[in-house]
């Protein structure tokens, strides 16, 4: 695997609203300023309206909402509606959505639209789930570039320019099988209004370093004035400047970095506009934005469903800090908000932690990608799997 591009320092990056690292201009998806230039990547029972709430109260940008299936959006499933409930205030409002399906992926697009459900719409090129990939979905598509043709330029039509739709993909299957060049290439030509890459193959998931390099040479193949974002390893505002300033790209996606941290954002604002970065937050101001997201998550799912979805942020939120086992376990077990807060309430506030930057979320190993039978047999086929279509959404 190529080495991470990176720069010996930290570029500073010019006013906003002018020009960022490497001489980038502002960025701008479909009529949409994204200001700093920095989006949430979609994640599976992660970027619920509470957490996208509760990101946005610390930095700009552009935050996506969990995966949504177009079979699911068609058929009007309740827990998908209640899936792409936003905020009052969020704007634009970003959906992402996956299908295999062209006809349905146009009919979810156009559903989109017509009932005013979202501003944004991204489509999932991108997951490496197995439960996605044996269908054909997700990072597997890409593959079958005619089928993938199809779909995009499907979910452009549908959109009659009425809200710009984008395209997240990986830079291929596994190291015999790339196909994030092609694909750029596909999408712009359909008229995706940006097209965004995650540098590691479905086949890594989320293991090993990204390779930045690849972020790299989809810009230089994209035309100029189509934006290119960059995804993969990006933990520190500084990571995210590197990005941009070894690669050329225009904006960049955060995914893991910000569990537990949704403090990066405002890292990422600050470093964007040329600002100092606000100080490390100590333990008392952790445990503060942790009860502050368990109420959003009430205000969402009710008291019990939300204090179940928590468990899965504490530790993420602890990472680094001198927090006993028996605290942690405390902690990982908690039922009520009361319960919470009293708990919290017994850590040391004044607590600093210990590499807040390390790397966070799922890392794993490699692992042989999942595929529906024959499906390395013929690029060329634009063929429809049987059953590709998730019934329910989520990832």
């Amino acid at each position: 695997m190529v080495a991470q591009v990176s720069a010996p320092t930290i570029p500073t990056p010019s006013p906003a609203g002018t020009t960022g690292p490497g001489g980038k201009g502002e960025l701008r998806i479909g009529p949409f300023r994204v200001d700093p230039p920095v989006v949430l990547a979609p994640m599976a029972g992660i970027t619920n309206v509470a957490f996208r709430r509760l990101c946005r109260e610390h930095g700009a940008g552009l935050y996506v909402c969990e995966m949504i299936t177009s079979r699911a959006l068609v058929e009007r499933h309740p827990e998908t509606f209640r899936m792409i409930r936003f905020a009052p205030e969020e704007r634009p409002r970003s959906l992402q959505l996956y299908g295999v399906d062209p006809a349905t992926v146009g009919a979810a697009v156009r559903m989109v639209v017509e009932e005013d459900l979202a501003d944004h719409v991204d489509l999932n090129f991108g997951c490496p789930v197995p439960k996605v990939t044996r269908r054909g979905g997700g990072a597997a598509l890409p593959y079958k570039h005619r089928l993938f043709d199809r779909i995009v330029s499907s979910a452009v039509h549908a959109a009659a320019g009425r809200v710009p739709v984008t395209v997240k993909m990986r830079v291929g299957i596994d190291e015999e099988h790339h196909t994030f060049l092609r694909a750029g290439r596909i999408a712009a030509d359909a008229g995706v209004a940006a097209v965004a890459l995650h540098a590691r193959t479905a086949a890594q998931r989320y293991s090993g370093e990204a390779d930045w390099s690849a972020i790299a040479a989809l810009r230089d193949a994209m035309p100029a004035e189509l934006p290119v974002l960059g995804n993969g390893d990006i933990f520190s505002a500084g990571d995210a400047l590197r990005m941009m300033a070894g690669t050329g790209c225009d904006g960049v996606v955060v995914g893991r970095g910000c569990l537990g941290r949704p403090w990066l954002f405002g890292e990422l604002e600050a470093a964007f506009r040329g600002r100092p970065l606000p100080p490390t937050p100590r333990l008392g101001q952790v445990a503060a934005t942790l009860l502050r997201h368990a109420r959003l998550l009430t205000e969402h799912h009710g008291e019990q469903k939300a204090i179940r979805d928590l468990r899965k942020h504490t530790a993420w939120y602890l990472k680094g800090f001198p927090v006993g086992s028996a605290q942690r376990r405390r902690l990982s077990m908690v039922s009520t908000l009361a319960e919470l807060e009293e708990l919290l309430g017994q850590l040391d506030a004044a607590a600093l932690p210990t590499d807040a930057d390390a790397p966070r979320g799922r890392q794993g190993s490699p692992a042989r990608v999942t595929l529906p039978e024959g499906w390395l047999d013929d690029p060329e086929d634009a063929t429809v799997p049987g059953g590709a279509e998730l019934p329910d959404s989520g990832g």
